[in-house]
């Protein structure tokens, strides 16, 4: 596992974190899909790094 895969991972993961936290709030959809569909895109991207997928 590389460093970026790592640090994709990790920020993926605070994302999720924010999308549950900003729909607790009752924030805007908006923002909650944007989270949302950001912190997919990470969590995808740094698994497919370590699958080696994508270099």
């Amino acid at each position: 596992m590389t460093g970026l895969s790592t640090i994709l991972i990790v920020v993926g993961l605070f994302l999720a974190g924010g999308v549950y936290s900003f729909s607790k709030q009752k924030m805007p959809r908006g923002v909650i899909v944007l989270l949302g569909l950001a912190s997919a895109m990470c969590l995808v991207a740094g698994v497919m790094r370590i699958q080696g997928l994508w270099d």
